[in-house]
């Protein structure tokens, strides 16, 4: 008699993640910065170039180990040691920067917004990879993904917006602690720093996705003026070229201090840049 062999039951579908489509395009327009999500059950990755958010909250050796990697940098580029306040400076902007656009791009692509608390993330900047356990999302009432687990339904834009800034503070607020002392920066400058990387960075990849002016209008509603933790807002301007043209800029909340290292070589959103310059270069990278 012939023995009847059971098929081993198929496994429930995983259901789709509400964010997977915004880090797909982020890659596709980016591939220096990959996102990997981790399930909600799943462990963060560690070891080889990997660091934890929240440990780099704690401070102490992995903060010291962390900026180690900036010094370093900061000597095979430039061939000078850069003061201890301004490697901290450029250690937090390249995790701030990336960080932030785990909240503003699915909010900006399709009106998700995910909470990514400080034990949530981890990173690896010589690769370019953040990997994120992402759970509760905010999004509107008729997004499909509403139905989703996790999901958590505001009603209005400006409902949406509010999460966004919500999650972006609960996210930084312990790095920027962790940071502070080391840049020898009070809250309001740190809270003026975390502004300018949301703003640049949305402005940024929205240039890259082809939706410049979106992406600037906004970053203006999102971050119309002082909104706490946030002093300042997108403060978006134009200037006029010597022929008409129209360049989009603005004057950062805060300072990279790169002019600590190169002094005749500022950003062009900085305040130390005159906007005679800011047209000059503007024009030149148009050409």
């Amino acid at each position: 008699m012939a023995m009847c062999t059971l098929a081993p039951a198929p496994e429930a579908p995983t259901a789709p993640s509400p964010l997977a489509a915004a880090y797909d395009r982020l890659a596709e327009v980016l591939p220096s910065l990959r996102v990997t999500e981790v399930r909600e059950t799943g462990d963060l990755p560690r070891g080889g170039g990997w660091v934890r958010s929240a440990e780099l909250a704690e401070g102490g050796a992995v903060l010291d180990a962390f900026l180690a990697w900036d010094d370093e940098q900061v000597r095979r580029d430039y061939g000078k040691q850069a003061r201890p306040d301004v490697v901290a400076g450029f250690g937090l902007h390249r995790y701030a920067w990336s960080a932030c656009l785990l909240v503003t791009l699915p909010w900006f692509l399709h009106r998700r917004v995910p909470r990514v608390p400080v034990d949530s993330v981890a990173y690896d900047r010589a690769s370019g990879r953040l990997a994120v356990r992402a759970g509760e999302f905010s999004c509107l009432p008729g997004d499909p993904a509403a139905a989703l687990p996790g999901a958590r339904v505001v009603h209005g834009e400006e409902a949406l917006r509010a999460a966004v800034r919500e999650a972006v503070a609960e996210h930084l607020g312990p790095v920027l602690e962790a940071f502070g002392p080391r840049m020898r920066r009070g809250p309001r400058a740190l809270w003026g720093m975390a502004t300018d990387e949301i703003t640049e960075g949305l402005w940024y990849v929205g240039h890259l996705l082809g939706e410049e002016r979106r992406a600037m209008a906004e970053a203006e509603l999102l971050l119309p003026g002082s909104v706490a933790p946030f002093p300042r807002g997108a403060a978006f301007r134009e200037l006029s070229g010597p022929d008409g043209e129209r360049y989009p800029t603005r004057d950062r909340a805060s300072c990279c201090m790169f002019y600590t290292l190169r002094p005749q070589d500022t950003c062009v959103t900085c305040p130390r840049t005159c906007d005679a310059d800011r047209v000059e270069r503007l024009s030149a990278a148009r050409a």
